[in-house]
């Protein structure tokens, strides 16, 4: 063989897998809770995850995908091939007279890409700012804040499938987004993995101010017309407020969704706690506030163990120290027992229980 075709042959021939055999997951989740993980595939690129598919030995293994493991409750070692997204990049792709598309690769921190598209005078995501995890998760959990949810600036996303390594290309529609949810929730988990997301930002701008937080920035600074930029501060200061950093406390952010009820269901509850905070939804129906009903069961500030609730946020469960899954575990259902038995309200988490 020539030298040149030798060495064009060897440039060609990819890395091998970047896998690691008995790894911890404390570092790889934010509540930091002690975890081995049997096998742990990081992903740098589309061709690795079809490396996956096509290898021997992990190609029929189960799998679960991991992002920044800001949404997840890890109550045992994992006898899984976890896959570990770590695909970067981020490009405007088009610019057009309604919006601006932006994509990104599933292994960027959102709260970075939030910052990267003001820094280049991308408004549009400011709401969002602070939400922990990576952009591959974002659409996972249809991640959302302060009038504002991710499937409202989606415009498609890339996955491959595990089965058969085929790249398929997903709208809005096919993503079935809800509140906290998505298709890649229920028929898709650990069945396909996202790899890049493609963000719409409509042009021109309109700020999103609808919430009280907001409201009272606006009133504090007699700021009556923010740029991006100021509410995307605003938001920072606010969750950092009452929000623990999981630097810090381990956390998984609001570990509880808010509830959505009837109108009727609304009424009884009112009628029974009259300062209960609810909001309208567009479809008559009502949002009721999680942390305020954990807050009026007493929570706020105790534990189970080593987990205990935030004493800022009652919808924020944090790692005191040393706490595993299983005391985290038992003291969500301890809440949610205190709940349903005061409100007669089932609340549902928000971080997948592995």
């Amino acid at each position: 063989m020539p030298a040149s075709t030798a060495a064009a042959a060897f440039a060609e021939t990819p890395p091998p897998l970047d896998i690691e055999r008995g790894a911890s997951l404390r570092a790889h989740n934010t509540f930091g809770l002690p975890c081995v993980a049997q096998t742990l595939v990081r992903l740098h690129s589309e061709a690795d995850v079809r490396r996956v598919v096509n290898d021997p030995e992990l190609g029929p293994a189960p799998k679960f995908v991991l992002g920044g493991g800001s949404n997840l409750v890890l109550t045992r070692d994992v006898d899984l091939c976890v896959l570990k997204m770590e695909i970067r990049g981020r490009r405007v792709l088009e610019t057009r007279d309604d919006a601006v598309i932006v994509e990104v690769g599933a292994g960027e921190s959102w709260h970075d890409t939030v910052q990267w598209c003001l820094d280049h005078d991308l408004p549009g995501l400011e709401n969002m700012a602070l939400i922990p995890g990576t952009v591959g998760a974002a659409p996972v959990q249809n991640i959302g804040a302060y009038g504002i949810e991710l499937k409202d600036r989606f415009e498609s996303l890339d996955a491959v499938d595990l089965v058969t390594g085929r790249t398929v290309t997903l709208t809005a529609e096919q993503c079935r987004f809800g509140y906290r949810d998505s298709v890649f929730k229920r028929h898709l988990a650990n069945k396909s993995v996202i790899t890049r997301v493609r963000l719409r930002l409509p042009r021109p701008w309109v700020p999103v101010l609808g919430y009280l937080e907001l409201e009272r920035k606006i009133a504090e600074t007699g700021n009556t017309h923010p740029s991006a930029r100021d509410i995307f501060d605003w938001i920072c200061e606010v969750r950092r407020a009452k929000l623990p950093d999981p630097a810090v406390i381990g956390n998984a952010g609001s570990f509880f969704k808010n509830p959505v009820v009837t109108p009727e269901q609304c009424r009884d509850i009112i009628g029974r706690d009259p300062e209960i905070v609810h909001y309208p939804l567009e479809d008559g129906s009502f949002k009721l506030a999680a942390g305020w009903m954990i807050d009026a069961c007493g929570w706020k500030g105790k534990s189970i163990g080593r987990a205990g609730v935030y004493e800022r946020q009652a919808l924020v469960l944090v790692n005191r120290g040393g706490a595993s899954g299983a005391e985290v575990v038992t003291l969500a259902r301890a809440i949610q027992e205190s709940v349903y038995g005061r409100f007669g309200i089932r609340l549902e988490p928000e971080p997948v229980v592995l």
